[in-house]
């Protein structure tokens, strides 16, 4: 069965993605993409590094030829936003992104990229599911007779993503020191191209993570805290400004500051936010997950800027950043965009925007926090998860229609509702509370004014979600 989700459709490789359900897939795409009379613009059809993907992504090309739609496809592995930008700049009718992102090397799936090169729209998916279970027959992947096959032709857009990065971040804004950084890919679909982004804009650069490789060097794809050690090692004794990373298929970026010391994706939005608007002048509003820090909220509030909340996974707030009502999106896992780019969160880029504040402001990224939180005052944040059963799941879901009145003795002043429980209290702190779209887990996010606030409103969200 294929169905997609916020971030895809995805499964356990040989098992859930096949060769034959990707046949399925392409001939659903191949036949929206007729209908909808635009198969003179072809498929752009993208892989990561993992195993597998690049066999993926010739059968799921070759399928779209075979009925009457031109494929093209990367001479190798690539990160999701550069396969974004390949669909963006290039005018395809749609892009197809085999990947796992940052799950573990037997998940596989794919992410429907639409012609701007966001999240394919949902009513496009739900259209391509239909179809899909159409064909799921014998002979459904085969195509009609009087269909003409079309070609697979070799499309490589890498020299002109890494020019439109460097173009967001022209050398000319690294104005101050150039930093010494180290960055680390993870094995994954940025080997070869977050370091080549980098290697201008740095005083010297140290890579990790290399080469790609179809299990992730047994290691975990994924950038999260627990998975920068070595990371973190090598910035302290190495004395450098920055250590980077992103995640298996580059769509998310993560920090370590000087010393070692992990930055959380939340400070490092903020940060950015703080930067772009107040000395790199950009216009506009700024959107964010309804999961991401409030402190986002209160740089747009110190410069006269519109916040907007959307629901989680970035093809919400992608339509805010193709109008350009936002000219920043933000997600708290890490994920960020400009819509002077892709509405499509792009990991190589934050990180490349980092280095240039870094330049300019001349301070570690531990002070830069300090001296916004002077400004707007201190947040702090927590995201835990509760790997429970479905059953457990509704029976939360239902114990949250009647939302307490107070919660660890704090008023709720607010429930927000758009994607899970929201309670925002009544001295600004908040607890959202929701289900896994992806897994089989509760997620709960806590933000409060100081950290001591936050282990109380920790035990309350576990009472609440347990039943206690």
């Amino acid at each position: 069965m294929i169905r997609f989700g916020p971030a895809g459709w995805r499964g356990v490789v040989a098992d859930e993605i096949t060769l034959a359900s990707l046949r399925r897939l392409a001939a659903a795409v191949a036949g929206h993409v007729r209908e909808t009379r635009q198969e003179r613009r072809g498929v752009f059809v993208g892989h990561d590094a993992r195993f597998l993907a690049a066999r993926f992504a010739a059968e799921t090309a070759a399928a779209l030829a075979a009925h009457g739609v031109p494929a093209f496809v990367p001479p190798g592995h690539l990160p999701t936003p550069a396969a974004a930008f390949a669909v963006v700049s290039r005018r395809r009718a749609l892009g197809l992104m085999i990947t796992g992102g940052h799950l573990a090397p037997e998940i596989t799936g794919v992410k429907i990229l639409g012609p701007d090169g966001a999240p394919a729209p949902a009513e496009t998916l739900r259209s391509i599911e239909t179809a899909a279970s159409r064909s799921a027959r014998p002979d459904g992947e085969r195509p009609a007779r009087r269909t003409r096959a079309a070609a697979v032709r070799v499309q490589d857009s890498r020299a002109t993503y890494l020019r439109r990065l460097r173009s967001l971040s022209p050398p000319a804004r690294l104005r101050g020191r150039r930093p010494k950084v180290a960055c680390d890919v993870r094995h994954g679909a940025a080997a070869g191209w977050l370091d080549a982004s980098l290697a201008e804009a740095v005083r010297g650069l140290e890579v990790l993570g290399l080469p790609a490789h179809p299990t992730f060097a047994d290691d975990s794809p994924d950038c999260g805290e627990p998975h920068l050690r070595a990371l973190q090692r090598v910035v302290r004794r190495g004395r450098l400004d920055l250590g980077a990373s992103v995640d298996g298929d580059g769509d998310r970026f993560a920090l370590v500051d000087r010393g070692g010391l992990w930055v959380p994706p939340n400070q490092a939005l903020a940060l950015l936010a703080d930067y772009l608007i107040g000395e790199r002048g950009m216009t506009g509003g700024v959107a964010r997950s309804v999961a991401t820090s409030h402190l986002i909220d209160a740089v747009c509030s110190l410069h006269g800027r519109t916040l907007f909340e959307s629901r989680i996974g970035f093809a919400s707030m992608a339509p805010l950043l193709a109008s350009g009502e936002a000219f920043l999106g933000c997600e708290e896992n890490g994920g960020l965009s400009l819509a002077a780019h892709l509405p499509q969160r792009d990991g190589l880029l934050a990180i490349r925007l980092v280095v240039e504040m870094l330049a300019h402001r001349r301070k570690p990224l531990r002070d830069q926090i300090r001296d916004l939180f002077s400004k707007v005052g201190p947040r702090y944040g927590r995201r835990i998860d509760y790997h429970v059963d479905a059953s457990a799941r509704e029976r939360l879901v239902r114990r949250l229609e009647d939302v307490p009145a107070a919660v660890a003795g704090r008023r709720v002043r607010q429930v927000n509702t758009l994607d899970g429980c929201k309670m925002v209290f009544a001295d600004g702190s908040w607890m959202l509370i929701r289900s896994s779209t992806t897994e089989a887990a509760v997620r709960c996010y806590l933000e409060t004014r100081t950290q001591r606030d936050l282990e109380p409103l920790t035990v309350a969200a576990r009472e609440l979600i347990s039943g206690a």
